[in-house]
């Protein structure tokens, strides 16, 4: 804004000036210096006497300097005031006397703001405005609080225009700490110990503290479907937000272990292909096996890295996974993906497999097989007729997968007990899967990739006993024959395996596949001809293109399209029950007996 000084010079005024007038027109202002003719009269203010003078209203010279006040902390008004004249267009001035102020506030008016000058003493504002209009004197800020609030605001602008970040505030959204390992109780500690308590949590919060806990069984087959249990029903609800993204470690299933199942039975596979007396017109080289067992430790190395993660820092995710009906069974993929890569371990490598080794892998099976056979016999909600799908195999094979590693190592007490538990069970879980009695809960339909699995476990068994026993005899050519007809008889129901989107689900196709391979070209070895060589090839080919084609799927579902690990909605359901069973059941009672009504009263016409 321009002003002029005494001096009749054109100055600028700073636009940081605080505010200290207002203007107010009277004839906005009801009962405010209005007569009789709706205007504010000056004169007759001053022909009044000095004592009934209105105190607010001064003109032209009558007009005496008016004292601002600063806030409570301000200083007195120093003898050198800053005296601002304001001159109308008419004869009339008016003289409002203003404190000392720092120069920063009226910028170079009659001086400069720089250190070390003399502060502005005077300045001459033009006001072209009617005397009617008045003007009202507000109490002006200290610059220290004015500084400070003028701070403030544009701190808080800033804050909100900052972008955030999304991965920061997925991390410290406090809707996933009932998921933590380290929340709760251990948290609280720790801020007891640093001095500051934790507030009060939110009864919420308690809440979703007890929908943690184990689940029964049925809840799972209730809340879920799809193919592994992984997809909610529209009735339900989650304990975790569905309108965005978790964090990855939540959304990493046990179930990735497939994967490593799959590469790593591949290097098996053409290891195999590369040694076998009945595939040599082949002329395997065993750089693939080298290459391939390179990729299976990698790859087995990186997930397993993951879920250590997950297990660190989400373990009330890892045992919701563990109470899941089907993921409790992929529990013993790690260990048996450890026991190819010893099966797989290429020649080129000059290295011996240690009896401890063998024995340290089969220590974690024969817990969990302790714990699963265990609830399988006992009954309750786990037992075997309640909870039997296919990837109930999964927990078996690993008895045959220890017994061949342990004979290939020269083992003789210890692959025979594991032959012999695994045996056991796959028996009693053959006949329950087959069987299917009412007691067993239904499973969705689209859980198909995982029946390939009824194939793993007698070709690996086959292989065993040859390998226990020294020779491809009875036992093992019975185990293999079954194999081979279970196999036979999945791949000919080609639309029993069509109609549902990819998932990790599809890995399940993958290591059944190897297996039969492999016992092919064992038992081609005994029984050498062109039938037995072609069937090897043929095997061998559709397992190397399907582990292939779901290897290049599974990276661009990972890293092109994103959507490999979507929310894990099976280690998120409440413990509430449905809650349109009741009226579900309700409406079908009541239309059950309409029909009912409509019967008799369509008989009673009839009758008559």
């Amino acid at each position: 804004m321009e002003n002029r000084n005494s001096s009749g010079s054109s100055v600028q005024v700073s636009c940081e000036l605080p505010t200290i007038l207002h203007y107010v027109t009277s004839k906005k202002v009801a009962g405010f210096d209005i007569g009789d003719s709706g205007s504010s009269s000056c004169q007759d203010n001053l022909a009044l006497p000095t004592e009934d003078r209105a105190p607010d209203i001064v003109c032209g010279k009558e007009m005496e300097s008016i004292a601002l006040q600063g806030q409570a902390d301000s200083e007195a008004i120093s003898s050198s005031k800053s005296v601002v004249t304001i001159e109308p267009h008419h004869s009339h001035k008016i003289s409002i006397s203003l404190p000392s102020s720092p120069s920063h506030y009226l910028g170079d008016i009659g001086g400069t703001n720089s250190v070390g000058r003399q502060p502005v003493t005077s300045a001459y504002v033009h006001f072209p405005q009617a005397m009617h209009d008045k003007f009202h004197s507000q109490t002006m800020q200290t610059g220290t609080a004015h500084e400070k609030v003028a701070c403030e605001v544009r701190f808080q602008d800033h804050l909100e225009q900052q972008p955030r970040n999304p991965r920061l505030d997925r991390l410290k959204d406090k809707r996933f700490d009932s998921f933590k390992t380290w929340s709760g109780k251990l948290e609280r500690q720790l801020s007891n110990l640093r001095g500051k308590p934790l507030e009060e949590e939110p009864e919420e919060n308690e809440i979703q503290n007890t929908e943690i806990e184990a689940l029964p069984v049925h809840r799972f087959f209730d809340a879920l479907e799809g193919p592994e249990l992984d997809t909610l029903k529209p009735s339900e609800e989650l304990a975790l937000p569905e309108d965005k993204q978790w964090p990855f470690l939540l959304r990493f299933p046990i179930s990735s272990f497939g994967i490593c199942l799959g590469v790593s039975s591949q290097a098996i596979l053409w290891k195999t292909l590369a040694t076998s007396p009945s595939t040599e017109f082949l002329h395997v080289s065993l750089d693939v096996n080298l290459v391939l067992w390179c990729i299976s430790v990698a790859l087995t190395a990186i997930v397993s890295f993951i879920y250590s993660l997950k297990v660190i820092f989400f373990f009330e995710t890892v045992r919701r996974e563990y109470y899941h009906p089907i993921r409790v069974n992929f529990f013993f993929a790690p260990w048996i993906a450890y026991l190819f890569l010893g099966l797989g371990l290429p020649p080129s490598i000059p290295i011996k497999l240690h009896a401890a080794l063998w024995y340290s892998l089969m220590t974690p099976i024969f817990c969990l097989e302790l714990k699963i056979y265990g609830q399988w016999m006992s009954g309750g909600q786990r037992r075997l007729s309640k909870v039997a799908n296919p990837s109930n195999h999964l927990a078996i094979v690993g008895n045959f997968v220890g017994a061949l590693l342990g004979a290939s190592m020269g083992l003789k007490e210890g692959p025979i007990f594991f032959f012999a538990v695994g045996l056991a069970h796959y028996t009693v879980l053959f006949v329950t899967l087959y069987q299917r009695l009412p007691t067993n809960a239904t499973l969705p339909k689209e859980l198909h990739p995982v029946f390939f699995l009824f194939v793993a476990a007698p070709s690996v068994a086959s292989m065993a006993w040859a390998k226990i026993n020294g020779e491809f005899g009875y036992g093992a050519r019975m185990a293999y024959f079954i194999a081979l007809f279970l196999y036979f008889s999945l791949a000919v129901r080609i639309n029993f395996f069509r109609g549902f989107k990819f998932s990790l689900a599809w890995w399940a196709y993958t290591f059944p596949m190897t297996g039969a391979s492999i016992a092919t070209i064992r038992y081609s070895m005994e029984v050498k001809n062109p039938v037995t060589q072609s069937l090897s090839v043929m095997l061998s080919a559709i397992s190397t293109l399907t582990v292939t084609a779901l290897l290049v799927a599974t990276i661009l579902h990972a890293f092109v399209f994103r959507d490999l690990f979507p929310n894990d909605v099976s280690i998120a359901i409440t413990d509430r029950k449905i809650k349109s069973n009741k009226k579900h059941s309700h409406l079908r009672s009541t239309s059950s007996d309409a029909k009912n009504i409509e019967e008799d009263s369509l008989s009673i016409s009839i009758h008559n």
